[in-house]
């Protein structure tokens, strides 16, 4: 059964920097994808950023490139989202997902994603 759990979320003001990680288990082996989405009140899951384990090819939505980064620590299966210079429009709840994928770029919709981590809240105010 494969489980995620997250940590890092919190409160800051605008322009400081959060870091979040997700551990995964219960994937067989390296052969799957990760993301982070994030939902604000009254508004759809999206996409964050994705990164394939097996390979390292990384997504981003245009709003966060050059601020978040997604990186990971395949000895300890956890995957991080490092977010810089941060904005209210940031805020929201933040999750992890995996889904098992092929080489090359991770997918992005939200919809083809299985498996959640319980989400944790971002808030940054100005």
């Amino acid at each position: 059964r494969v489980q995620l759990m997250e940590s890092g979320g919190g409160s800051v003001q605008a322009g400081e920097s959060l870091r979040l990680s997700c551990v995964v288990s219960g994937f067989p082996n390296n052969r799957y994808c990760m993301g982070y989405f994030r939902q604000a009140p009254g508004k759809e899951r999206e996409g964050v950023a994705n990164i394939n384990i097996q390979d390292g090819y990384k997504n981003y939505a245009n709003d966060v490139k050059g601020r978040f980064t997604i990186s990971q620590d395949t000895a300890k299966n956890t995957v991080d989202l490092q977010m810089n210079t941060l904005k209210p429009e940031d805020t929201a709840m933040y999750y992890c997902a995996a889904v098992a994928c092929g080489v090359g770029y991770p997918p992005r919709a939200v919809g083809i994603y299985r498996d959640w981590g319980q989400g944790t809240q971002v808030t940054v105010s100005s």
